[in-house]
């Protein structure tokens, strides 16, 4: 729903959670959040709306409603509503961008629980990436919690793949490229990440990685932060060529998690979601 429309609505009027970005149709948070809030007996429901740039000063005002009790903040406003928070959990300061808006003593508070989301599926792999490399595609807000959490990780050494490397100033620890010379970098990688939305609903013929770099994948974790579709072409890419594919819904669903209890103090209904989404992306 367009956001100018959900002020509009009935919805707007009663307690409510937001996922904001734009595009938001392709999203199953409502679905997740919506779920958990029922499960739980909790009187409020979750919407996503596309907010435009001409309308973010109406959203921050939005926050201050009695009736707005939360959101979720993905694609482009990750790094846009970072200074518009009162307070920063130290996580999301560190981090440099949020996903995640709750209320507490009267301001409205940033969170990031990317990072979390991020770790929780490749924890088993941990003491693989441990003094490795690794590439992400792209240089979003979405990447900043990934090198956060890879970091924690024990990951020395981070390749950022972009189409305007030169304008970033990064530490030592990261290594700008762009999408010619990438694969130089591949070598020694032990994961190779897709940060950016190519493959997603609904370009999903798309991929970071060109159809002759594919051999590159061989051996390396392949974790695509894509979820819609499950099985995107990178990762199609990385289980034909012998990589370790790891798909963005479980991603989704653990930063969920998190926000979830920030919000409420209740857990995620973690096997009831998993099987609601299990019919909206079957195998």
């Amino acid at each position: 729903m367009e956001f100018s429309k959900f002020l509009q609505s009935e919805s707007c009027r009663l307690p409510h959670y937001l996922l904001i970005g734009s595009p938001i149709s392709h999203s199953v948070s409502p679905l997740m959040h919506n779920t958990a809030l029922e499960h739980h007996g909790l009187k409020a429901e979750y919407h996503a709306v596309s907010v435009r740039n001409s309308e973010i000063s109406s959203l921050i005002a939005h926050f201050n409603k009695l009736e707005f009790l939360g959101a979720n903040v993905t694609i482009p406003y990750k790094e846009t509503l970072f200074d518009a928070m009162d307070t920063l959990e130290v996580e999301a300061a560190q981090i440099g961008a949020i996903n995640t808006i709750l209320k507490r003593d009267a301001k409205i508070v940033g969170e990031n629980t990317d990072a979390y989301g991020f770790k929780v599926p490749i924890e088993q792999y941990e003491d693989e990436l441990a003094g490795e490399r690794a590439i992400i595609f792209g240089t979003g807000g979405a990447t900043k919690a990934i090198s956060f959490a890879l970091y924690e990780m024990g990951i020395k050494e981070i390749a950022m793949v972009s189409r305007r490397p030169g304008q970033y100033d990064l530490s030592e620890e990261i290594i700008m490229c762009n999408y010619d010379n990438w694969h130089a970098y591949a070598e020694e990688a032990a994961i190779i990440i897709n940060a950016t939305p190519l493959g997603m609903v609904p370009n999903t013929d798309a991929s970071p990685v060109k159809e002759h770099e594919t051999d590159i994948l061989e051996g390396k974790i392949c974790y695509d932060v894509v979820y819609n579709p499950r099985e995107t072409k990178f990762l199609k890419q990385a289980k034909a060529s012998g990589g370790i594919p790891i798909e963005g819904l479980d991603m989704l669903i653990h930063q969920g998690a998190r926000s979830f209890k920030l919000w409420t103090g209740h857990e995620f209904p973690l096997g009831l979601i998993k099987m609601k989404l299990d019919d909206v992306f079957p195998d």
